[in-house]
């Protein structure tokens, strides 16, 4: 914890009894020290320096458990690329660019990087974790297929509990588009409209927690839409584009809300910070904007990728008619030459 003391002024110091000196500067010392201690970030944390580049890069940490983890899921997905290799068997290096790089490597961007020195200290920098975790990550580790890389590379006993998991109730229960698209607006609202954004600002566990939840959100929701590993129950493609144009509206709405909203998001937790060099209220209207416009954006890019795959697999769709009709017109002919 930073303390700065308020020294008295010369013109104070100028009108003091002497016989009282020593007591009156005491008494200012210590009243300073009180009322000049700054409030901290979340977890106790130092209050970050003014948000430039450079400190981004120099407030970089590794010792939290989302590094570990980060570090730990792409260790295991090379090992598995690795093995399938040494047996002879071809995996696309397009699923292990997708799934390393915008996947985790997106999330070790808002986590790890300096930015997250500021996301208690900046609800701007807070919804760039937002769009990162649970809208641009999710897509990129659905489209890395590390189940199907798990059920080839894992031994016979572990890939039937993983098959066994995957096809479970509670995973179909939340697999399901609509369940999945549910959660995935409503958590927004529930998390800013209630205080319990502010007990997120407030205690650093939590906020990591949240972290957390919106990086399975995310996967709940684009997995079943946009990813390439076999779930049950997965929807035709007219069926996933509607619901995904359907959740556009949602993020607008929620980004415009933002920008307009009269109270500030965290109560007073932002102001309380007293930080020279960011205005609450601007950055709050910041935050709406990067929600909004990043929404947009996610949401073209999601579509984009789900009529690629809609061709890829009409395309596919007609290479299999094809075969089946030239094998038909095989034994036709077989038939009329045997007769």
């Amino acid at each position: 914890m930073v303390v700065r003391f308020a020294w008295p002024s010369l013109k104070s110091v100028l009108h003091v009894d002497p016989i009282f000196a020593a007591t009156s500067t005491t008494s200012s010392f210590v009243a300073g020290a009180v009322s000049a201690t700054p409030p901290v970030a979340a977890g106790g944390e130092a209050l970050p320096p003014p948000f430039t580049i450079g400190a981004v890069l120099t407030e970089t940490r590794l010792d939290s458990w989302l590094a570990l983890g980060l570090v730990l899921a792409a260790g295991l997905y090379l090992y598995g690329v690795h093995r399938l290799r040494v047996r002879g068997d071809h995996w696309p290096v397009a699923r292990t660019v997708f799934f390393l790089g915008p996947g985790l490597g997106g999330i070790a961007l808002v986590t790890v990087s300096g930015l997250h020195a500021y996301d208690t200290a900046l609800l701007s920098v807070h919804m760039v974790q937002h769009m990162m975790l649970s809208m641009v990550a999710p897509i990129f580790l659905a489209l890395g297929a590390p189940m199907t890389l798990a059920l080839r590379t894992l031994p016979q006993r572990p890939r039937k509990r993983l098959l066994a998991i995957v096809h479970s109730r509670i995973a179909r229960i939340y697999s399901f588009p609509l369940v999945a698209f549910a959660i995935f607006v409503v958590n927004p609202f529930v998390l800013y409209f209630t205080d319990l954004y502010r007990y997120t600002l407030e205690h650093a566990w939590a906020h990591e927690l949240v972290h957390a939840h919106f990086i399975m959100t995310g996967c709940v929701f684009f997995w079943p839409l946009l990813g390439l590993d076999p779930l049950p129950g997965r929807w035709p493609y007219p069926a996933r584009a509607l619901l995904m144009l359907l959740s556009v509206p949602f993020h607008t709405v929620l980004g415009l809300t933002i920008m307009q909203s009269t109270t500030l998001f965290g109560g007073d937790w932002y102001p309380s910070l007293n930080l020279g060099w960011a205005d609450p209220w601007d950055d709050q209207v910041l935050a709406g904007g990067i929600l909004w416009a990043g929404g947009e954006f996610v949401s073209v890019t999601m579509l984009a990728v789900l009529v690629v795959q809609w061709i890829k697999q009409s395309e596919r769709e007609a290479r299999r008619i094809d075969r089946e009709l030239d094998r038909q017109e095989a034994r036709e002919r077989a038939a009329e030459s045997a007769a």
